[in-house]
């Protein structure tokens, strides 16, 4: 099980709004619905947010057991 609460966390350290993610990164509204309800996303979708908040994985994601 994925959960990116921490993605929210570094959005808002760096000043990041999921309103800048979409307008001006391109970033779809669909990826960020399926973040927000933890579904599962594409490491290339991973890799761009990396890029994007200037962060590591870690900053983005917690992997849990289940």
């Amino acid at each position: 099980m994925y959960n990116y609460d921490k993605l929210w966390q570094t959005m808002s350290r760096k000043g990041i709004s999921q309103y800048t993610l979409i307008n001006d990164y391109e970033i779809s509204e669909s990826l960020l619905y399926r973040l927000r309800h933890n579904q599962s996303v594409s490491m290339h979708s991973i890799n761009r947010l990396c890029d994007i908040l200037e962060c590591d994985i870690g900053d983005i994601v917690t992997y849990y057991r289940e």
